[in-house]
């Protein structure tokens, strides 16, 4: 028997205040259980507007401990009453310490446990080590719905490494939650495309699916451009957004046809880490 999995990106405009970012949410996540998806992926830091636009030292007060999050609360129960699994972004606050940090919501409406963004961007419009700790949990899989998924954070994306990562450790389909957008130095710096190429190019190497999601709209100086996707095992895009739908991609993914493409490339049977640090001690 062939196993199959549905899973879902969300696009939406975010631009707050926190109570009617989290409707619009969860009115996407009930679309997408209704239309059969298992595992919901809304974007990053969804709660509010993207805050990393300045430096301010009174939007920390909107961090809270995990358990207290609004946001992870809301999916918490969200995920118990649909049977869905929601990675869900955050704001968190540990102690005296601050982290943009993953909740792997599981079906049962449980914390599957925690990943702590590893990458963090810092430029201008994406001020974000003002705010964040680098991650000290290392990449997260976690096996829901009869596979195991990888899910990294908007500027892991940009890395190879996080995704070659997760799929050591077993994952089989990878989900990047995002908030990206115009780059103020720029008016004319269009990253849509190279930030759909680098997944796809994390699909490729890695023989898996990709999916990503993205907000879109004005926040403050910043417009978030969309493009949320569902790449397949070849990084081809199977389900795609503009610049400024809002709604729900939706794709059931063969694990099986994947896994034997991964099989037959290659990729991982020919790795080298025993000349990789070589390499690097030759730099």
């Amino acid at each position: 028997m062939t196993r199959t999995i549905t899973v879902a990106a969300l696009q939406l405009p975010l631009p707050g205040p926190a109570q009617p970012n989290i409707e619009a949410v969860t009115a996407l996540v009930e679309d997408a259980a209704a239309q059969g998806a298992q595992v919901i992926l809304p974007p990053e830091l969804f709660e509010g507007p993207y805050f990393c636009q300045v430096e301010a030292e009174e939007l920390f007060a909107s961090a809270r401990p995990t358990a207290e999050h609004p946001s992870v609360v809301a999916m918490q129960a969200l995920a118990a009453k649909l049977k869905v699994a929601i990675p869900t972004s955050y704001f968190e606050k540990d102690g005296p310490h601050y982290y943009n940090t993953l909740a792997m919501i599981g079906p049962d409406g449980a914390i599957m446990g925690t990943y702590r963004k590893s990458h963090i961007p810092d430029g201008p419009g994406y001020e974000e080590k003002y705010y964040f700790r680098p991650g000290n949990t290392g990449f997260k899989v976690w096996d829901v719905f009869g596979t195991r998924i990888g899910v990294g954070v908007c500027w892991d994306q940009w890395y190879p490494e996080c995704a070659r990562a997760m799929a050591l450790m077993g994952a089989e389909l990878l989900f990047y939650p995002t908030a990206i957008g115009s780059e103020p130095y720029d008016a004319d710096l269009d990253t849509s495309r190279m930030w759909r190429r680098a997944m796809q190019g994390h699909a490729v190497s890695n023989c898996m699916p990709v999916i990503a999601a993205n907000r879109i709209g004005a926040e403050g100086d910043a417009n978030f451009y969309g493009h949320s996707f569902i790449s397949d095992e070849w990084g081809d895009l199977t389900q795609e957004f503009g610049a400024s739908e809002t709604g729900v991609l939706i794709e059931t993914i063969d694990l099986d046809r994947a896994a034997k493409h991964r099989a037959g490339m290659g990729f991982f049977r020919d790795r080298r880490p025993q000349l990789y640090g070589r390499l690097v001690e030759d730099i």
